[in-house]
């Protein structure tokens, strides 16, 4: 049966340098845990927080399209990778919530990357924008008294223990939540990678093969 439009619709940012089977699995648990349509996909094209990945944007963009082939509540966005300006999560929200108009959108974020929000261009924003869904280890679940100054008032004053609430508005609420733990980095896949070492099985194959085709990852 499909889901309804209003129905909330995640969104999943990152490099995915490149995308593997870690990402994937957070990604489905994510839709199946908090109920939604679906995720929206969207590689970083310049993050502005961190060195740029060794490997052009559209190489990954391309990676995510195959890594999420055939799954039906999983597409790739690609306007990050297209704009020339920097990937900044507000305006890519914004530009979400002039399209989704009241339907409820859902941040994807770790909990580390969830600890330096505060440093994130127009951060205090992103509330208005979405609700953002704080992803952890289990046994490690995000406290409020852990997270520095203003981020730790909005965690304590935003967090919503019921995940159907999150259908109820557009945006504003913070629920958290704990994912497999799959001991696969992207990292490592391009340590493997350099070295001529065997990355199957860490990723899908169709991506390897791609990887394999265009000769990424490889020492210079």
């Amino acid at each position: 049966m499909s889901r309804p439009a209003s129905d909330p619709l995640g969104v999943f940012g990152g490099t995915f340098d490149p995308v593997h089977f870690g990402h994937l699995r957070l990604a489905e648990e994510a839709r199946e845990h908090l109920q939604l349509a679906a995720v929206r996909w969207i590689p970083a094209g310049r993050p502005p927080h961190r060195a740029s990945p060794g490997v052009e944007p559209a190489h990954r963009l391309a990676m995510v399209g195959l890594a999420i082939d055939g799954n039906p509540h999983f597409a790739v966005d690609g306007a990050e990778v297209e704009s020339t300006a920097p990937s900044y999560t507000v305006l890519t929200l914004e530009r979400l919530r002039a399209e989704a108009g009241s339907r409820p959108l859902v941040l994807l974020v770790g909990a580390d990357a969830f600890a330096g929000l505060a440093t994130w261009h127009r951060w205090r924003e992103l509330f208005d924008l979405a609700h953002i869904a704080v992803f952890h280890r289990p046994g490690f679940p995000v406290a409020a008294d852990r997270l520095p100054g203003e981020l730790g008032a909005q965690f304590a004053a935003r967090l919503r223990p019921d995940k159907n609430t999150l259908g109820q508005s557009a945006a504003g609420a913070i629920v958290s939540f704990a994912m497999t733990q799959l001991a696969i980095s992207a990292t490592q896949i391009r340590h493997l990678l350099a070295h001529r070492a065997s990355a199957r099985y860490l990723l899908p194959q169709p991506v390897l093969d791609y990887i394999e085709r265009h000769h990424l990852y490889r020492n210079s």
